[in-house]
């Protein structure tokens, strides 16, 4: 069975006296560990497969690597167990541990206001100046990507369990898609996939996303140099804000016959 698949038994309501009892597939969420030079950075809850990506595109996002050439190897290693994935940088003395950010932004109740929060980024992800990154997209392109989004939904179409993230270029084209129990996970893991491909650039590309778009879902586009976030659900206030401050085009409720734009409207056409 795909390792994203596993099967438990439920018992059907209204299927006549007693119900019925059948096998039905699940998503798998299981703990990950990513570990940097032998010391342990996070464990997040995600579906396996593509664990080296979601390691690299977590790194990205918290600033620990800016580019894929900074590793030099991911690889998976047993800890106590659990799952784990190990990886070692080509300059580890450069690596400041203490800036990790996600233990302070992982919590829209974290008592940091929004002002202070977008700061704190832009001071080491800049906004995208108007001439950088993905533009002039024409509303007809975005149209066509929910479609293309759920084409590519394998595991979700069968346990409807899963979030999606996408890269797509200026044609509408999806570059790659990947499926994760948590949204931020499904997004470093396509951040990772072009981190780590041989011809790696996300600057012209848009990032599209199943559900609504979060301020953490807007900063880690921005950590990747994307210009325009797209999402099939809505935005909440800060990713609004923190767009607009980014100089990204920020799309919500993304649908084949219209969208709302809530900032970056000079990005479209």
């Amino acid at each position: 069975m795909n390792a994203s698949l596993t099967s438990r038994e439920v018992r059907r309501a209204g299927a006549g006296p007693g119900g019925g009892a059948a096998p039905d597939e699940v998503a798998v969420e299981e703990p990950l560990e990513i570990r940097v030079e032998g010391r342990p950075v996070a464990v997040t809850m995600r579906t396996p497969g593509h664990d080296a990506e979601l390691a690299a595109g977590f790194l990205l996002t918290e600033g620990v690597i800016a580019r894929g050439a900074d590793i030099f190897e991911i690889s998976e290693c047993g800890v106590s167990g659990a799952n784990a994935i190990e990886v070692t940088l080509r300059q580890p003395g450069a690596v400041d541990f203490a800036r990790l950010t996600r233990h302070v932004f992982g919590s829209s109740s974290c008592g940091v206001c929004g002002k202070a929060t977008i700061e704190s980024v832009h001071a080491h992800h800049p906004p995208v100046p108007a001439g950088e990154g993905l533009r002039d997209l024409p509303a007809a392109i975005l149209g066509l990507l929910p479609a293309r989004l759920a084409e590519g939904q394998a595991v979700f179409q069968r346990t409807g369990g899963l979030h999606a993230a996408a890269l797509f270029d200026a044609t509408g084209r999806i570059l790659v898609l990947r499926e994760d129990v948590g949204r931020h996970n499904a997004v470093d893991k396509v951040l990772g996939h072009a981190l780590l491909a041989p011809d790696a650039a996300t600057g012209g590309c848009g990032l599209l996303v199943s559900g609504r778009v979060s301020f953490e879902i807007a900063q880690k586009a921005l950590a990747a140099r994307i210009a325009v976030v797209a999402g099939l659900s809505a935005p909440t206030s800060l990713a609004v804000d923190f767009a607009r401050a980014s100089g990204q085009a920020l799309i919500g409720f993304l649908r084949a016959g219209g969208h709302n734009v809530y900032a970056g409207n000079d990005r479209l056409r």
